[in-house]
This record gives C-alpha cells, structure tokens and sequence, in this order.
C-alpha cells in the first residue's frame, strides 16, 4: 500500500449495490452533515444523500429518520448536447479517492461520447471549520472542440427511506446564490440551502425545473483547454443558533466562502483536521494493512464527532443516510465513546451532554413502558428528544413480508445502565465534576432509580434479580437473570452510591438540592442494599464458565455452521420468537464475553479464558458489534492471533464494505461507526494493554508479532500524552503544557511523568 492515508479505485462499477456500498466507503462528514461518496452528476436514483445531524421526521406510520437535505453540490455536463453520466455514457478511465487525512472527496473520469474524450474532475470536501459549508471545485477538459454545458446548483429532488420528508420546497435565485426553503413534515423546521459559484467563463441562464434550482453554464469549449469552477453550498436550519432567517444565513455564509476563496476555505479546513490527527491518530509500524484499516476508522469517528455546543450523539449508522432510523444506541457510550474519552474529550463531552437532555425522554419512557417503572429508562432506538422510535415491529420476515414482533423497545434495560457507566468514566479519567453537575448526577440516579423500580427482590435467596429482559445476544429475547445486563444494572447502583459520596464531600450543597429536587431521598440507602444483593450469574466452579442466562444450558447445543445450513432465505432473522437461533445456544454478538471486557478488573484471565472458548464457537457475529469484544478478550488471555484477526474483522468492516445489506426486511446498509470504535480500543486496550483508572494510567503490552511498534496519544486528567510501545519498551512523553506529573505502571513497573519530559521503561 503505497499511501496508508488515502481510499481509491481505479473502478466505477454500473450497479445500484455497488453505487450504495462505494457511497459509503467514499462518504464525507464534519459532524454537522453527511455527504455520500457519490459522482456529482448522480442524484436519489444513485442514493445522493446530503444526512443532517440532529434533524429527523416522520411521515404518516412510517418509521421516524433524519432528514436529507436538498444536494447542493449538484453539477451535470452536457458534450455537445448529449448529457454526460457514469451511469449512462461509456467511461475511459476513472479514479475516485478519500483523503484522510483532511477527509477530502476526489474524483476523475474521462467520457467517451460522440467521438471526444471529456475529462471530469472534482474535489470536495465539508469544511471541518465552518460546519454548515460545503466547497467544491469542478473542472472539465475537452480534448477536442466542443459545445459545452454545465447545469450546477440545488437538487431538491431528494432520496428518502421513509419520506418525503420537507414540504414546500421553495426555489429562487437572490443576490446571485441560488436557494431551495423548505420546511419538514412532522414539526415544520425550517430548512434552507443556498448555492454560489465562483465561475469566469461561458454564458449563465437560471433554469427551474426536475425539482431542481440551477445555473446552465454554456460555452465552446477549446480542444486541451481546462475550464475549472468553484462551488460553495451552506445548510441551516431551525436547529443553528442565528440571528436572521434561516434563508439569510445560508446565503451569507456561501457569500463569505466565496469571498475567502477556495484556497483559504481549504486551509481553515486543512487545519482542524491537522488538529483532529495530531490527538487521534494511531501508528502501527510493520502493518500496512492493519494501519489503514484502522487509520480509516478512526477517520470514520473523527467525521461524525458532534459539533461543540450541539449536544448531538453518534447515530449507529452514523451521517451515512437514514438507516435505522439515524438512532442513537448503545453503540455511542460502549464502541464510540471510549475512542473520545481518550483522545477527544471536548467531543466525548458533547456525546454525554445528549443524554442529559435526552433524561425527560428517558423518564417518559420508563413511566409508559411497564407498570410502575420509575426513574430514566432511556430509549434503544434514540433521536432528538430521547423518546423511542423502536417499534414493537422492528424487523420483517423475508418469507411473509410481514413485521415480527420483538422486544428490542421494552426489554433491552441495558441501556440505562450503559448510559450510567459512561457518565462515571468520563468523570474518573477526566477529573472534571461539571458534567455531574449540569445534569450527569441526576441521570446516574434516575438510572439507579429505574433499576430498582425493574428489580424483584426475592425474599427466600435474599437478593435482587433483573428479570425479563434481553441482554446483547439478541436471538434470545425475554430471559431472566442475563449476565451482562445483571452486571451492568450492579454496576450502576455503586456508581449511584459513589456519585452520592463525591458530591456529599465536595459539593454537599448541590446534592442537597439534587436531592429535593428529583425526590430521592429515602431510595438513596435502597440503592447501597440492591448493590449489595443484586444478583449477577457467577462462574461455574468446575469450568469457570458464566451461564449466559437462567436456562441457557438448557438449550440445544449447535454450531453456528449446522444452524445457517438450515437457513432458507439469505436474509431471514435468527431470532424473534420463531427463528432458528431461538431453541440453541448459537448466539448473536458477544454478551457474556462482553461483560468480561467492560468489567475486565473483576474477573480472572482464567475464567475469561473459560468463558472465551466456550461462547467464541457459538458466536455467530450477527452484529457489528461483535468481534472487537472477542478481539479484546482474547489479547487479554494471549490469544493474539484471535485478537488480530478479529480486529481486522472489525477494522475492515467499512473500508471492505463487504457487510449485509438486509437482515429481515428491514435495509442496513450503512457506515458502522461502533465498529470503527472498537478497532481503535482493540489496538489501544487490546494490544496496548491501556487501562486508565482514577489514581494511574496502567499499560501491560501484548503487541502483536507483526507490528515493530504502536504509538498512540491519550488524554488522562486534562493532560496529553505520546506513548510509544515496542517489543522490550514503553516510551511515554507528557505534553509541556500538562498541569501536574502523572503515575503510569506499566506491566507492574510504576513510573512517573512530569510535563515535558520524556520517559521510558522496559517491560520484558
């Protein structure tokens, strides 16, 4: 591999799935929106899709999802009268690229039309400074005479899973920017794109029509010569804090980029994302594949990081289109938001500040999901308000074509406490209490609150059981006593009883009034006795294996080979009641072996090694979320060929894009950002052997045999490290700018960092 920061193909292949998959692979991002890999010329037939963050509608009993916004990088080239497109008209030669390093979309492709060769080329880019902007510059070559036409503006004629999703698309021409107003469906947000162009040649006319809002260049085009152009697109919405009318602002905003030029807006761009890599990148010497597996990755994490001060979240399909329903879910604070934590705190800040305003959703939730819930059950499927958009009905049969009851919404309790733990490590690693308290104190109660209010106390064994429920293994739903979820909901009543300690010591004030507040005070002694006597599933003491859940044993014994021969239709879904995993042990995702990683401090190697190679051969890894947790636990016990081959299973799982399209009925095809977090925690945590604790950052090395060394930067207390891990030793340099010296042991070797100063200690 010749350049390890750069995406190509030197192919376009004329088919619908490929277009989809190859939209993904080639997507940009900058938090705010999503710009599918797609040509310029192509429109919803080829699934353009321009994502908004935070944004969504519903149309009639469809299901709820983002909104796509009109495409305002549009730009399709005429040759002599005959319109020009990969689609439609034979291509000579054609290469199309993602840099990542400053997350720049390129493409080149030569048309064969009527005896000429027409050149295209384009560069792309959402500017990582100015979220709202996105810049283009356009260029066509002609190698003979030609007549030439360029139709470039607003595509209003937008593809939508689920939609239409704005109403009353408004085109018109202002100031010379073009504009497309519309507003959405469901609560009539106004949502505007304005288009200008920086062009010195040719003879312009406004065309309206096709739904689409557009300046028609025409000109005689010279044989050789290149006629290059500037495009520059801006979306607001009722969701940006402005001042003037949403229309105002866009077209603003096109006219200062175009003012400052393509050059500048490219620099402003070019440096924040100097900026993201300078945190974030991971070197691995020795790999090339494994480095740019792994480098895309974290590319695919840095283009979705909210934008500071939007308290928006991560959906699981990201800023890729509206594939499940651009939900947040679990996959934020257990796959992504680690990656954050370390490298990124402003960002992780961001993805936690959601679910504080999320609590009111979260609380309605629990109040109409069962009887007598009480406190935050927050939503499986997330959007902007926090309430649920899973449906009861969440998959279709391939079979019947009809909707199959499951129980994602109402028995996947996990997730408050996922929510819980995730607001308690972004306090330990960062020292910083003001998250608590602006809200995170008051979510980690309402979580404990909701746990308790589900738990049954059983008086004849003393302890409290989480009943009814489906933990990460969704093939088998509605099951007692599920080991993950047992051990997360424990987890979550000590951090409650732990928040209550710190703010009583240091902010006994704010408790008091936390307390009076939400009206907690007499449960606050309940939630000391449930982590006591909540049960969690135990080791067996003969295999040290973990039951899954109440029963698990009981089922039949398959493998995973023996249960997918038995499959009729390629997309059936294994679970739900009636599918085939439902009566044996094949399992979906990592479950108990999840819960080895996430509380890896409280189990032995020996017992995760049991529990590994029991669970690893009935995993059918029916999620992406799957493999990295096997990869973590396996580098733990030293399987570190396992390790690596299920890291680049999950490194590569977007960048390949080799990943199913339809599970049921129901289409996924998208981007797995929750993947790409935990490649970046196998390699960091897995290989690394990072732990971060409150007291010291400890590192046991376990580098895999093909790589000469690992280098990663982390943040620890609001200071920055560089680490550096080879086969005999870790070098660690602290930042000059840090605060204060900090402890790091590594492999049961302590050494301290003082700010400036490089250190070093061998570990064999």
């Amino acid at each position: 591999m010749s350049n390890l920061w750069k995406v190509s193909t030197d192919r376009f292949t004329n088919e619908k799935e490929s277009i989809m998959r190859n939209g993904n692979v080639y997507q940009i991002a900058n938090g705010y929106m999503g710009y599918r890999g797609t040509l310029d010329e192509f429109g919803p037939d080829e699934l353009v899709g321009i994502t908004l963050a935070g944004i969504f509608d519903r149309v009639g009993d469809a299901w709820r999802e983002p909104v796509n916004a009109p495409n305002g990088g549009f730009i399709k080239v005429a040759l002599d009268g005959r319109e020009i497109s990969a689609r439609s008209t034979t291509v000579k030669n054609h290469q199309q690229s993602l840099n990542l390093e400053n997350a720049v979309f390129e493409r080149e492709t030569d048309y064969v039309s009527q005896g000429k060769t027409l050149k295209i080329k384009s560069t792309r880019f959402l500017s990582a400074d100015k979220p709202n902007l996105g810049v283009i510059k356009y260029s066509v070559t002609s190698n003979k005479a030609a007549k030439v036409k360029i139709s470039t503006g607003i595509d209003y004629n937008i593809w939508d899973l689920n939609g239409p999703h704005l109403l009353n698309l408004s085109p018109k021409k202002k100031n010379g920017a073009l504009l497309v107003h519309a507003v959405t469906n469901e609560a009539s947000k106004n949502v505007a794109i304005a288009e200008a162009v920086d062009l010195n040649f040719g003879k312009e006319t406004h065309k309206l029509g096709n739904k689409k809002n557009l300046r028609v260049i025409s000109l005689d085009a010279e044989a050789g010569k290149t006629y290059t152009f500037y495009k520059y697109f801006a979306v607001y919405t009722d969701n940006d804090p402005v001042k003037t009318s949403v229309n105002e602002a866009a077209i603003n905003s096109v006219k200062e980029a175009k003012d400052l030029g393509y050059e500048k807006c490219l620099d402003k761009h070019n440096a924040q994302w100097t900026k993201k890599w300078e945190y974030c990148d991971v070197k691995i010497d020795g790999d090339d594949e494994a480095q740019q597996a792994l480098r895309y990755s974290i590319f695919q994490l840095l283009i979705v990081a909210p934008v500071n001060g939007s308290k928006n979240s991560i959906p699981a399909r990201a800023l890729s289109g509206q594939v499940y329903k651009g939900a947040i879910f679990w996959d934020t604070e257990m796959f992504m938001f680690p990656f954050f934590l370390y490298t990124y705190p402003e960002k992780a800040v961001e993805l936690m500040r959601y679910r504080i305003k999320t609590l009111a959703g979260a609380r309605r939730k629990a109040k109409t999901e069962g009887v007598g819930f009480r406190g935050a059950f927050y939503a499986w499927e997330s959007q902007e308000t926090g309430d649920d958009a899973c449906t009861y009905f969440n998959i279709g049969d391939p079979f019947t074509k009809r909707d199959l009851r499951t129980h994602f919404r109402d028995k996947q309790v996990h997730i408050s406490g996922d929510v819980a733990i995730a607001m308690w490590e972004y306090f330990k690693l960062t020292g910083d209490d003001s998250l608590l308290l602006e809200g995170g104190a008051e979510v980690i109660l309402e979580c404990a609150r909701f746990y308790y209010s589900y738990a049954y106390f059983k008086k004849d064994k003393n302890q409290y059981e989480i009943l009814d429920v489906i933990g990460p293994d969704e093939y088998h739903e509605r099951v007692n006593n599920n080991a993950f979820t047992s051990m997360v909901a424990k987890a979550t009543f000590e951090i409650a009883n732990a928040t209550v300690k710190y703010l009583k010591q240091k902010h006994p004030g704010k408790l008091n009034a936390l307390v009076k507040k939400i009206k907690i005070a007499r449960e606050l002694p309940l939630f000391v006795e449930a982590a006591g006597l909540l049960y969690v599933p135990q080791p067996d003491e003969k295999t040290g294996v973990i039951e899954q859940f109440d029963a698990y044993y009981k089922l039949k014994d398959t493998t995973v080979e023996e249960l997918k021969a038995r499959m009729i239709h390629p997309n059936e879904y294994l679970g739900a009641g009636q599918g085939l995993a439902v009566p044996t042990k094949v399992i979906k995702q990592a479950d108990v072996v999840m819960m080895l990683n996430l509380f890896k401090d409280r189990y032995s190697k020996e017992i995760k090694k049991a529990n590994w190679e029991y669970y690893e051969p009935r995993t059918e890894h029916g999620s992406s979320l799957s493999a990295c947790a096997y990869a973590m636990v396996a580098a733990d016990i030293g399987k570190l060929d396992w390790a690596y081959n299920y890291f680049l299973k999950t490194a590569k799982i977007d960048i390949e894009a080799k990943y199913k399209v339809y599970v049921g009925t129901v289409f996924m095809g998208g981007s797995h950002p929750a993947a790409n977090g935990g490649a970046w925690m196998t390699a960091v945590f897995g290989f690394g052997g990072v732990k971060a604790g409150e007291e010291h950052v400890s590192i046991n090395p376990r580098l895999y045999k093909k790589w000469k060394n690992l280098q990663f930067n982390m943040v620890y207390k609001g200071d920055r490290f560089n680490i550096k891990i080879t086969k005999d030793d870790v070098a660690i340099i602290a930042d000059i700018s840090n605060k204060r010296k900090h402890t790091f042991i590594v492999s049961g070797k302590s050494i301290d960092c003082a700010p400036g100063k490089p250190s070093s200690i061998k570990y064999q």
